[in-house]
């Protein structure tokens, strides 16, 4: 299914990926390296005769795509899809510098190193491969490796979608990151038992900026409109509010089928033992619990004795399939009469099927190079490019395969520091991904 080539091929560019900073800092400011990862993509796939397309929705943000035809052109079109930037990183934090890519312990090191330059190098290696040895996959591969997925994919996979869209023609269905990775649990029967979580969901986004509006006036004397006292107040009401447990399908047929594993029986409003068996991972899974809200930013002032008339404050809040309308609702109510609600950002929730021959196809490779796992649904509480492919009617999957030391701490390393893959991951999941892609 596959050489030793690419596997050789998926360390090397995993790791010259990491040691292109391709930070994104936001809406506005240009990314230092996103345009140079793009042309090193490019070039990689140039040097093995294929044929991409790079295109900049502003200065700096490239995408690159390319598409590979397989033995039934007549199926739906594949798209194998990674983001090229990543969040900031700041050197002192870090055990190893971010943007070195080391060789430590067993792992490459580094920003990007599971989000998601990994994948990225072991799609890359993998067409790669099938390029020099002739190999087909079983339809056509989209190819494409996005910007600015950090900031909501706004000029990546937005754009191209908006802008490009003759480039997915005929393309039905997705795989990209932040699924196919494994949590090892206890095995009712005795023993550990390995797990590989398929994302088949995504909570929706809504970024808000909520603004109090007051009465301006000097700093010494009495105001009962303050804007940043009506602010705090909306805070402490969003803070304090429990959002009640809802149970997608998704999330229902992860914990039945740990519970089926482990032995652990579960109820709705008691999931804690449960979900303590699968480590890091458990803070992605209780984000997929209920409709969420996190205050993540603050502005309100510029002089020390002026009361200023408007404050504001940012809010991340993250609904589930189905559930925006009523997140709305509840964060309007919780604002108050004096505070106005703004969306700075929006985009869908997902919710694909997991009886499906995809699926089917994702397990009978990871089967193949783990016999014996198991692979259940999960949904992710953040966010994918596939919600951009969603709009041309393509379903996406997060299937980027990583069989993981059980003592790993991976889920928490997301946009977290020491971010880091070991080496045997990466050269295992190149591996399923060939075995997937030559099958799918």
């Amino acid at each position: 299914m596959t050489s030793a080539a690419a596997e050789s091929d998926v360390l090397r560019i995993c790791r010259d990926l990491i040691r292109i900073d391709t930070s994104n800092y936001g809406p506005g400011v240009e990314g230092p390296g996103e345009r140079e990862a793009a042309e090193y993509v490019v070039g990689q796939l140039q040097e093995v005769g294929l044929e991409p397309e790079l295109f900049e929705s502003e200065k700096g943000r490239a995408n690159v795509v390319v598409r590979i035809p397989g033995e039934d052109s007549e199926r739906g079109a594949l798209v194998v899809h990674g983001h090229l930037d990543v969040v900031p990183a700041e050197a002192a934090d870090w055990t190893h510098d971010p943007f070195a890519a080391d060789l430590a312990d067993g792992c490459v090191w580094g920003r990007g190193a599971i989000d998601m330059k990994d994948m990225d190098a072991m799609i890359l290696a993998t067409v790669r491969d099938f390029a020099r040895r002739s190999v087909k996959p079983s339809r056509d591969l989209v190819v494409a490796f996005f910007a600015d997925e950090e900031a909501g994919g706004v000029l990546g996979s937005h754009w191209a979608v908006d802008n490009r869209p003759e480039l997915f023609d005929g393309a039905t269905e997705a795989i990209s990151e932040v699924g196919g990775y494994s949590v090892t649990v206890p095995a009712a029967s005795g023993g550990d038992q390995r797990a590989y979580l398929l994302q088949t969901a995504e909570k929706g986004i809504r970024w808000l900026r909520l603004t109090a509006h007051g009465r301006a006036g000097h700093g010494s004397v009495p105001n009962d409109e303050n804007a940043i006292v009506r602010l705090a107040q909306a805070i402490t009401r969003i803070d304090a509010h429990v959002w009640p447990r809802q149970y997608i399908a998704s999330v229902r047929a992860l914990l039945d089928g740990l519970s089926t594993t482990t032995g652990i029986t579960y109820a709705d409003d008691d999931n804690a033992a449960l979900l303590s068996t699968i480590g890091g991972a458990r803070g992605f899974v209780e984000g997929t619990l209920a409709n969420t809200s996190n205050v993540t930013m603050l502005a309100a002032g510029y002089k020390q004795n002026v009361i200023p008339q408007t404050a504001s404050v940012n809010v991340d809040c993250r609904f589930l399939p189905g559930h925006e309308d009523e997140l709305m609702g509840v964060i309007e109510e919780l604002a108050g009469e004096h505070v106005t609600v703004e969306t700075l950002h929006r985009d869908i929730a997902l919710d694909a099927p997991f009886e499906t021959d995809l699926v089917e196809r994702m397990k009978s490779a990871l089967r193949a190079e783990d016999p014996g796992c198991e692979v259940l649904p999960y949904c992710l509480s953040g966010g994918t490019d596939n919600k951009a492919l969603k709009e041309l009617g393509i379903t996406g999957y997060g299937f980027a395969p990583l069989r993981l030391p059980a003592d790993l701490d991976f889920a928490p390393m997301f946009h977290g520091i020491d971010e880091r893959v070991p080496v045997e991951s990466l050269e295992f999941g190149q591996r399923v991904l060939a075995r997937f892609l030559t099958d799918c």
